[in-house]
């Protein structure tokens, strides 16, 4: 293909460095630093991203079934008919949740107390996450109690301690009806560490059976957490449960809805750095059509002499959006290879580390994704073509008798 030829041939055959030839190399380094930038802060991106879902999915459910009225309470058979049903769900358990007030000695502090089965999997919760003392919920005859870090640290409570909990569930009855809350005595049996600050200082953990207690729930409960064999399908289960369940009466959210707001905060993030290094390759491609358009005037006896011999219309747009183009896929090329060694590097020897005793990773978190690579490539090529496309226009359309007169 002749035109591929002309193009390749003005591109290689400048041999002397003039402005044009700078413009050129400026606009495919400009597309190789910015197509480079762009695999590097979203790989990053993905990495954070990625570390934060691990942490939450460890200790959160994948989906939660939540009581919003009374009248649920009568329907719990069913909903356990329907979760013990799905083939996608590997187990639920049932849970009991509400505000107490824990004191020791002089120091008290609200907090939300969550009532878990003893029988809780060993691969995610708050079994997995103690760093003190044992997993421990007690029984019908002793009543203990698991504290975060944090918390544990602000009312000066260790493993063995003695705390009192009082009951803060429903306090407008309370009030309402002149009763007294309920309060019990806990003994510390366990301390955890879920590298989730929102649960470490604002929750704490009891057996299910103690929490009704507290609650004067007798055998009620306020929902279900649910594992999956593959917490990436939990949107289709929510879906399917609620299609089976009055969601008048309850709510179902996923691992993803129960930190929305967290998620959401990071994808503004990332599309806010995508745009902005974006920029970068808009600049590079600036200079593309700039030094494609004036390259058509610096070539515009060649082009008399083409069309004079035949070339038409056509054959000169393809030579002026190979040039352009050309230039994009080089930049283009170049900013891949160069953005995967840097995230190589850092995955293979962490060469940018991150201090331990202030973030909860020793390196900055890469995670490479074919996805982000295809449509940065994509993004970066579709620019160029964008910038070649009117200098090729206007070389086609040059006239063949007032660029030859003169010659």
């Amino acid at each position: 293909m002749f035109e591929y030829f002309i193009a390749k041939r003005y591109l290689r055959s400048k041999r002397e460095l003039n402005f044009i030839t700078i413009i050129s190399i400026l606009s495919t380094a400009g597309i190789a630093i910015g197509v480079a930038a762009l695999i590097i802060v979203l790989s990053v991106f993905n990495g954070f991203g990625s570390l934060v879902s691990s942490i939450l999915v460890s200790f959160d459910p994948h989906v939660r079934i939540t009581i919003t009225d009374e009248k649920g309470l009568n329907k719990l058979n069913d909903v356990q008919k329907i979760l013990g049903s799905s083939k996608e769900i590997n187990s639920f358990y049932s849970f009991v949740e509400g505000k107490v007030i824990l004191l020791n000695r002089e120091t008290y502090e609200i907090i939300n107390l969550r009532g878990i089965q003893n029988t809780e999997n060993n691969d995610w919760g708050v079994s997995t996450k103690i760093i003190s003392g044992k997993f421990d919920l007690g029984n019908n005859s002793a009543n203990k109690i698991i504290l975060g870090l944090p918390l544990a640290l602000r009312i000066s409570a260790r493993v063995g301690d003695t705390i009192t909990v009082t009951s803060a569930y429903n306090i407008e009855k309370t009030i309402t009806t002149l009763s007294i809350p309920q309060t019990k005595r806990y003994i510390v049996s366990g301390i955890f560490e879920s590298l989730n600050r929102e649960y470490d200082v604002s929750y704490t953990f009891t057996s299910v059976q103690s929490a009704q207690k507290l609650f004067g729930l007798k055998n009620q409960i306020s929902g279900y957490d649910i594992r999956l064999n593959d917490f990436h399908s939990s949107d289709d289960v929510k879906e399917e449960i609620q299609s089976a369940i009055d969601t008048n009466l309850f709510s179902v959210d996923t691992w993803y809805d129960l930190h929305k707001e967290l998620y959401n905060v990071m994808l503004i993030e990332r599309w806010s750095a995508y745009i902005l290094l974006c920029l970068i390759v808009a600049v590079a491609t600036f200079n593309i059509f700039a030094s494609l358009t004036m390259t058509v005037i610096e070539k515009k006896k060649d082009i008399g002499v083409l069309r004079s011999m035949g070339v038409n219309k056509k054959a000169v747009l393809k030579i002026f959006m190979f040039e352009g183009i050309l230039i994009g896929v080089i930049g283009t090329i170049i900013g891949v290879l160069v953005g995967l060694i840097v995230c190589w590097l850092q995955i293979a020897y962490n060469f940018y580390p991150l201090d331990p005793s202030k973030y909860i990773i020793s390196a900055l978190p890469v995670e490479i994704r074919t996805f982000d690579i295809f449509a940065i490539s994509a993004m970066a090529l579709l620019l160029a073509f964008s910038a070649s496309l009117y200098p090729a226009k206007r070389a086609a359309n040059t006239i063949i008798i007032d660029s030859i007169k003169y010659e």
